[in-house]
């Protein structure tokens, strides 16, 4: 009852606000119901084993790549994208996994992975529009800087880099503010499952540091594979790297 109760209000407030997206949220909430039904039933099993986990985690890995390089418009780039994707991903599991704050096995290897992999999905995304966005709209910017005489590389970077931190802003948000505006999935997580609240609260900080430190990575390799002409949209190929 509360799930059709607040895809209700959901739609409600994008039709009275002329939002355009009341079709995209019943789709994407019935799509997240049946997929979580499926998807737990998938877990359940791979989550027996380390390399049930990992198997898992890289076919979340893929979705997010694909899911990312549709919404930013380089669905041919999707070899960079993974590599941007990587570089925040695997650091970051690797550290936690090697420093012994959480067991090594399956269980750990989907929960943490599916977190770290859509954040960094996230920030992707939110990089890519709005980089993009800035590139379209100052052009102008851009070729004063190839008149210049600064190479292709460095004329971007100059277009981008006063927005290309953009994209990190609502998980620095989050950080600061935690525990006095919002608590997050994993406190809570911690403390239905029996946690103590300083347990909880240990898992949380962790977890957005975590964040934190694999979307700088994956803004940092973004931003420079964009640079190199490896993630560029179709519209913007021809003038960016002829």
């Amino acid at each position: 009852m509360a799930f059709v109760l607040l895809l209700a209000l959901a739609v409600a407030a994008s039709l009275a606000g002329r939002l355009g997206i009341a079709r995209e949220q019943v789709i994407a909430a019935l799509r997240a119901a049946v997929q979580l039904g499926a998807v737990s039933l998938i877990i359940a099993a791979a989550v027996q084993t380390l390399w049930g986990g990992a198997a898992f985690a890289a076919f979340m890995f893929a979705v997010a790549v694909w899911t990312t390089t549709g919404r930013v418009g380089v669905r041919g780039c999707w070899g960079a994208t993974s590599l941007a994707l990587a570089a925040g991903v695997l650091p970051v599991m690797g550290l936690i996994l090697v420093s012994g704050a959480t067991p090594v096995n399956g269980t750990t290897v989907v929960a943490l992975g599916g977190i770290v992999i859509g954040n960094m999905m996230t920030a992707h995304t939110l990089t890519g529009r709005r980089i993009f966005a800035e590139l379209r709209d100052q052009r102008g910017s851009y070729e004063a800087g190839l008149a210049l005489g600064l190479e292709r590389p460095s004329a971007i970077v100059e277009v981008i880099d006063p927005v290309k931190s953009e994209g990190l802003v609502p998980n620095l948000d989050q950080t600061r503010t935690v525990g006095l505006v919002t608590l997050p999935g994993a406190f809570i997580g911690v403390l239905l499952g029996g946690g103590s609240p300083l347990q909880a609260g240990a898992a949380q900080v962790l977890v957005l540091v975590a964040i934190m430190a694999g979307q700088a990575c994956t803004v940092a390799a973004m931003t420079w594979l964009v640079a190199r002409g490896r993630i560029v949209p179709g519209d913007l190929r021809a003038s960016l790297h002829p």
